[in-house]
């Protein structure tokens, strides 16, 4: 009787460590567009870089050309609907494209010129990344690092670009 005591306090603890490993807060789970770790608490969209010292933004070399890329190798897109920094992606369109948000100054990695680098303020009071002058984002239908599924899409009443090292859209229509 003591063995199956033993044993049945075993597995209790055994499940409770397992509850306690799979729960996460609201702020520090997945996005379920993406599957990618969270932004911000305020936003729940992929951030670039999991550090308050600020976004990465590196290119990457493919067959559609030399583009931006996030810290984690994720294609970087701008919006033609946005005017200037201010970013006209939001609710729906933020659950696709997620921004690119940042909670320090980016960093531009090899091929990024920084006098191009910034940050602009979202309506939702995250800090979103700029090139440019363009808010930059991220397509949810790219699952692996350089994927350019978002290339040329008009979705949310606009273009979606991936975006050159000079800060111009590539346009391959």
């Amino acid at each position: 009787m003591r063995h199956l005591t033993t044993g049945a306090i075993a597995l209790a603890a055994i499940g409770l460590a397992a509850a306690a490993c799979s729960s996460t807060s609201t702020s520090g789970s997945a996005s379920p567009a993406t599957g990618s770790p969270p932004a911000s608490s305020a936003t729940g969209t992929g951030q670039s870089s999991g550090s308050a010292s600020g976004a990465t933004v590196s290119v990457a070399k493919t067959s559609l050309g030399t583009f931006l890329v996030d810290g984690q190798g994720r294609t970087l897109y701008l919006f033609e609907k946005d005017t200037g920094p201010n970013s006209a992606c939001t609710g729906a369109c933020a659950s696709v494209w997620p921004p690119d948000t940042t909670t320090g100054t980016p960093h531009a990695g090899a091929g990024v010129n920084p006098a191009l680098l910034g940050t602009a303020m979202r309506a939702d009071h995250t800090m979103v990344v700029t090139y440019n002058g363009h808010p930059l984002y991220t397509y949810a239908a790219d699952h692996k690092p350089g994927d350019t599924n978002g290339e040329g899409s008009k979705a949310f009443g606009a273009g979606w670009y991936v975006v050159a090292p000079n800060g111009n859209k590539i346009d391959n229509d």
